[in-house]
């Protein structure tokens, strides 16, 4: 048989038809079987023709792929040469390569992992013409190709599997054979990462966590050595379903490892090598299904992996992906540790809106001498780098009195509070859907709460920070800031004359920042077991007093966390200016409580009549800072916060109707809490 120079077109249906009454405009002939780059170029040119101009436009994709069904199902030719093209593909490409690579993360590591996509992306890994992935790099050689076909309803692909027979294929000892050798491979690759101790820790009893693991693998290995004696059907099929059993115990282990991480922490590495174990499961899977020999072959799995291919193929060295994909696990636990402490950030009643108020003035005081003394650092004779440090270590020193003293910084507030108002969606799952209604609740009352902190914070620095200033003037005779340097203290407050809303942005980042590495370490803590571990230290426990220690256990426990957090972001804003001097570019920080004590201390230094048009918009500035610091810091945490919990908020566009309904109704809840 020859393959045609001919090759058909398909045409757009036009709108006034449907894409069954289109007709084909040129019949295609059959190709050989034995010809492989024939094959190859046949499919390449096939799906040229199917592929829409625009990746994102579904209709259309839909409407051509229609057409070429039409057009499969009308011309046999077509149909048959379709068929022996991909069956030459099949016989002379391995496709151990694609069942046991493509699709699965490597046993490199994360980091290794991550530096080989960085590598990959300059110039790619070569592919030999005999694996199947090279077809597939071939075929769909464009970036976006995944897009259009994920967009296409599964229907019709199945129909498309369906018309041309894939379980035919199924049936060539060359493909089982490298379908079992591949079912082989990934079953012991399984069973080693069951060995793991990201795995055995959380068990009491190791055979518990391996058993599993390892009897999967004893029933592929039985599998496969009654594959080379004579054996019935029957026995082959009940050792399969052994395998589909044993698999499914595999899932329900790591299932409850990720319960576990609650009470137990994560890592990096349990979190890349739990998702790996789950990619291995679902493609062995999908082996046994088509090993069965039942003839009822699951064609969704089958598309779902033909897929999952072209999507990896497509974006494999994808950072962005890769990083999605295996900080989920890690993102909840850093996120939930910080939903803990955002509990108690959250008012629901009068007696806490008030407790949370006055907490925040004593915020307020401390920060009214941080912004004392960090403008009288300025006015320090050394190098900038060290005025940067001790910028840093003003701002930390007053962060961690804050924390220690119980009290309450309204900035660092939503970093935590998000990430509770995200845990409020799964708190109370309504048929597997977020409880929207819940989520509502929860924003009026971090409403009330953040206003509160504002509120206490800003009635306690502004009038403090200018007695401070006041005092200090009385008993040296000098301003802190006087003249133009008063005046530059306010111009940058300014939110039209300076970019100090962009800082507020950059500051809102940093509080984000921050609260992930208080979360990061909280889990480390719990995960590293440190508590235990310094409990039981041999030196420690001939050095320290039994209350020595308990309070260093405490400490380490309950408090590690929030300290790093408090450090990290004393020395984010200490260092910003210097970083922004030293690169040449815009680049410092503007939060609202440092920012109101600075607008203060220029109020009090400035010479002559008052300007009260023009201290209205430095108010106004101060206000604006607050706000871009709560806005972006919120963002940032609730994003990840719900990204980690797999729910996608723009599924649920009703949201916002039950927000403004509840808004309408209860308007004050947003600004103090109910007498009930």
């Amino acid at each position: 048989m020859r393959f045609t120079n001919r090759f058909m077109k398909f045409r757009l249906p036009n709108r006034k038809k449907t894409a069954e009454n289109s007709l084909p405009e040129k019949k295609g002939l059959v190709v050989s079987i034995n010809s492989n780059n024939r094959g190859l170029d046949f499919l390449v040119e096939l799906f040229q023709q199917i592929r829409p101009a625009n990746a994102g436009n579904t209709e259309v994709a839909e409407l051509k792929f229609k057409a070429f069904l039409f057009q499969l199902k009308d011309d046999k030719s077509l149909l048959f040469s379709l068929r022996r093209a991909l069956l030459s593909q099949f016989n002379h490409s391995d496709l151990t390569t694609a069942l046991c690579e493509s699709g699965l993360i490597s046993s490199r590591g994360f980091i290794q992992e991550l530096g080989s996509k960085l590598k990959h992306k300059i110039i790619p890994p070569l592919l030999k013409q005999t694996d199947f992935l090279f077809v597939f790099e071939r075929i769909f050689y464009k970036r976006n190709d995944y897009v259009w076909i994920e967009n296409i309803d599964i229907t019709l692909w199945i129909r498309f599997f369906e018309l041309i027979g894939i379980e035919v294929n199924l049936s060539e000892p060359k493909l089982i054979n490298q379908l079992s050798h591949s079912m082989q491979v990934l079953s012991y690759r399984l069973a080693m990462m069951g060995l793991e101790k990201e795995v055995t820790r959380q068990y009491d009893e190791a055979n518990d966590a391996v058993f599993p693991f390892l009897e999967q693998n004893r029933l592929v290995n039985l599998f496969m050595e009654k594959k080379q004696k004579p054996h019935t059907e029957q026995e082959q099929k009940q050792i399969l379903e052994g395998i589909a059993e044993s698999l499914h115990n595999c899932l329900q282990s790591i299932k409850w490892i990720k319960d576990q991480r609650i009470s137990a922490g994560t890592s990096l590495a349990e979190t890349f090598l739990l998702t790996r174990m789950e990619q291995h499961v679902e493609r062995i899977f999908m082996l046994i299904d088509a090993l069965d020999q039942d003839h009822e072959f699951n064609t969704r799995r089958f598309i779902h992996y033909f897929i999952t291919v072209i999507r990896n193929q497509n974006r494999k060295n994808s950072l962005g992906e890769f990083l999605s994909q295996n900080l989920g696990l890690l993102a909840y636990q850093i996120s939930e540790h910080g939903g803990k402490r955002g509990e108690t950030f959250i008012t629901k009643t009068r007696k806490e809106f008030y407790k949370l108020f006055v907490s925040a003035m004593g915020g307020g005081f401390i920060i009214s001498f941080i912004a004392i003394f960090k403008n009288l650092l300025v006015k320090a004779t050394v190098a900038p780098f060290w005025h940067a440090v001790l910028y840093s270590t003003n701002y930390s020193i007053g962060f961690l009195l804050i924390q220690s003293s119980g009290s309450t910084l309204a900035t660092k507030q939503p970093a935590f509070t998000a990430s509770a108002v995200a845990s409020s969606l799964d708190s109370s799952k309504l048929q597997g859907r977020p409880d929207l209604n819940n989520l509502v609740v929860t924003i009026a009352q971090v409403s009330r709460s953040q206003l509160a902190s504002f509120a206490g914070n800003l009635l306690v620095v502004f009038p403090l920070t200018y007695l401070l200033a006041m005092i200090f003037f009385e008993v040296t005779g000098t301003k802190i800031a006087a003249g133009n340097e008063a005046l530059g203290l306010l111009n940058a407050q300014h939110p039209f004359k300076s970019l100090a809303l962009l800082y507020a942005c950059f500051t809102g980042f940093f509080l984000f920042l921050s609260g992930l590495i208080a979360g990061w370490v909280e889990n480390y803590v719990v995960y590293a077991q440190l508590p235990q571990r310094i409990r039981l230290h041999p030196l420690l426990h001939h050095i320290l007093g039994k209350k020595q220690m308990s309070w260093l256990v405490n400490t380490v426990e309950n408090k590690l966390g929030s300290t790093a957090g408090s450090v990290s972001l004393g020395f984010f804003l200490g260092m910003a200016a210097f970083i922004g001097k030293t690169f040449g570019m815009p680049f410092d920080i503007r939060h609202i409580t440092i920012s109101a004590g600075n607008t203060a201390i220029g109020f009090f230094g400035m010479e002559g009549p008052v300007d009260y048009r023009y201290l209205s918009m430095i108010l106004l500035g101060v206000s604006l800072i607050g706000f871009l610091n709560f806005l972006v810091s919120f963002g940032c945490a609730f994003y990840v916060a719900v990204k980690s919990r797999g729910i996608q908020l723009k599924d649920y566009p009703e949201f916002f109707g039950l927000l403004w309904k509840y808004l309408r109704r209860h308007p004050a809840d947003f600004f103090r809490p109910p007498r009930k």
